[in-house]
């Protein structure tokens, strides 16, 4: 496969200000450089800016071999507006010139940038974004192909934070920085490889995987449930029976399946067992007397996109019956015969 040959275009202003004012750092290229290192060749290197607000940094860049454009000294929005607008005429410039060029890196975290990402993948290229997650808008992470956050680079050394003083109260962990709990991953890997086989001939590799939990969400990122690479996930959760991997022809990205073994005959034995105590019963309430019997249920675990489809899929295979009823407007499920 050719390696993918990176544009990478800077917005310095926003990414020094926010690392100083949201981080208390110095910023610093060389994360970027490594993470972008390991997606491909970087042909294009350009950081946008009034440099004579930026003196010491001027070393740095060239010394990363990056090209400082600058935006003359004017007052307001209209040097702000500046910097936009010629980073963006030379970004679209440079998809149509230089048609090798295949992705395209947008470091920034301002809204403003949003239309640019758009019509960059329009023209077929793919796109990465970097920027600092306190200032960067909602809106910019859904629109590229993937989203970085700078303080969760290798390389970023973030300050350690101030010791509260004697009987502090604890402060609250803020829960979007917090690593999502191991189940939430599964669950979101497990939807989609099912999504994943109905849309294709059934074998899925790990590259493939992964493409389209970005797609799902521009900024996922496994470090974040606490592994070093999406390899060491899957290998997780294949040591706890929840994915398959298979060594087909491609070292280093195996074919992902659900096990072959019957998987689900705990969780279907249970919804058996709960239906016979009660009889027939409706469809809606059942998963929660699941959980009763099991607390830890989840059917997103185990490949279903919702409990409708773990329930019929137990009936396709024989273990309960569901059938609608027009009188209560729900499934009724029973034991099969």
């Amino acid at each position: 496969m050719d390696e993918e040959r990176i544009g990478l275009f800077i917005d310095y202003e926003n990414l020094a200000i926010g690392a100083r004012d949201d981080l208390n750092i110095q910023f610093d290229f060389k994360p970027i450089a490594d993470a972008l290192a390991e997606r491909g060749r970087v042909v294009v290197r350009r950081a946008y800016a009034d440099w004579a607000s930026f003196e010491k940094d001027r070393q740095m860049l060239a010394d990363n071999q990056v090209e400082l454009i600058e935006i003359p000294q004017r007052r307001g929005r209209v040097r702000k507006n500046a910097a936009d607008i010629k980073m963006a005429v030379d970004a679209v410039e440079l998809a149509f010139e230089r048609d090798y060029v295949t992705s395209f890196v947008i470091c920034t975290g301002d809204s403003d940038f949003t239309p640019l990402v758009q019509k960059l993948r329009e023209l077929n290229k793919k796109v990465i974004g970097v920027g600092l997650k306190a200032s960067t808008s909602a809106m910019l992470p859904p629109a590229c192909d993937e989203f970085l956050f700078y303080e969760r680079l290798g390389g970023v050394e973030l300050p350690k934070p101030k010791k509260p003083a004697k009987k502090a109260k604890k402060p609250e962990p803020v829960a979007e920085t917090e690593p999502r709990a191991p189940e939430d991953v599964a669950a979101l890997v497990t939807t989609t490889l099912a999504g994943l086989q109905r849309s294709s001939d059934g074998t899925v590799r790990s590259s493939s995987l992964k493409r389209a939990l970005l797609r799902k969400d521009p900024t996922f990122s496994e470090a974040d449930h606490g592994f070093r690479g999406f390899g060491e996930l899957l290998r997780h959760l294949a040591g706890n029976s929840i994915v398959e991997l298979t060594e087909d022809g491609s070292r280093g990205d195996p074919v992902v399946d659900f096990p072959k073994t019957d998987a689900h005959s705990k969780e279907f034995d249970l919804l058996a067992s709960i239906v016979k105590k009660g009889g027939s019963q409706p469809l809606s309430g059942l998963k929660d007397q699941l959980r009763k019997r099991q607390a830890d249920f989840n059917e997103r675990r185990l490949g279903y996109s919702g409990f409708l489809r773990f329930v019929q899929a137990a009936s396709a295979v024989g273990v309960v019956d569901l059938q609608w009823d027009d009188e209560s407007g729900d499934y009724v499920v029973s034991l099969a015969d």
